[in-house]
């Protein structure tokens, strides 16, 4: 079972699950995204806001393939980049942080790993550039059905389970926080034993669920 991660562009972006790929939640602030979305194709606003960030500030997604089936994607970019971030109660992001906005896995390749690839992914590439961490707004209520933010907003609980800690409460969204050394000291061999398990498996047994150790557990976001 190979699985590969790969940058978000204009190119990839028709990968991301059809909701996601034209949801601007996150990207314009709550009047423009309705707006946005009364004139019937958000998608086109979703695209430019892709296009402007790349050519500005760079890679700002990641996307995970499961043998070739887009499987998994996160966003990521400045907080002056996602004008929605000012919305939360336990807003501002620090200075030194990138906002992850959002992260998502296919259910039928939920608990295999890929939400921690995704997010040692996102952690490599700050590094690169100076970044000292990620931040990001989770959902204490995820699924409710006063979800104020119609599910854009990941589940605590993914993120705590992927490293992140709170670093300010709230009861309902949360602001954590990861040290990109914490995700850059993730062992290797983790995967490796995950890819072994995974090779095991039938057909059938992949098309199910895997459910490894609390460890590597990862959610829907």
């Amino acid at each position: 079972m190979s699985r590969r991660l790969v940058s978000l562009t204009l190119d990839t972006l028709e990968d991301l699950p059809s909701p996601c790929r034209q949801c601007v939640y996150w990207e314009l602030d709550p009047v423009s995204a309705d707006r946005a979305c009364a004139a019937g194709d958000p998608g086109l606003e979703k695209e430019a806001w892709v296009s402007q960030t790349l050519l500005e500030w760079g890679s700002c997604g990641k996307l995970a393939y499961v043998d070739g089936m887009p499987a998994g994607f996160v966003m990521y970019a400045p907080p002056a980049y996602v004008p929605r971030s000012m919305a939360f109660p336990t807003s501002p992001v620090s200075a030194d942080a990138a906002l992850l906005m959002t992260a998502n896995v296919v259910a039928a390749f939920a608990g295999g790993g890929l939400g921690r690839m995704l997010v040692q992914g996102v952690a490599r590439d700050l590094t690169k550039r100076g970044i000292k961490a990620i931040e990001a707004f989770g959902d204490a209520k995820f699924g409710d059905a006063d979800d104020p933010s119609g599910g854009c907003v990941a589940p605590v609980d993914f993120f705590l389970s992927v490293g992140f800690k709170t670093v300010r409460p709230h009861p309902r969204f949360p602001r954590l926080r990861l040290e990109l050394r914490t995700a850059l000291s993730w062992k290797s061999d983790v995967e490796y034993a995950l890819e072994k398990l995974l090779g095991s498996m039938s057909p059938e047994t992949l098309l199910r669920p895997v459910r490894p150790a609390p460890a590597t557990r990862s959610t829907n976001g």
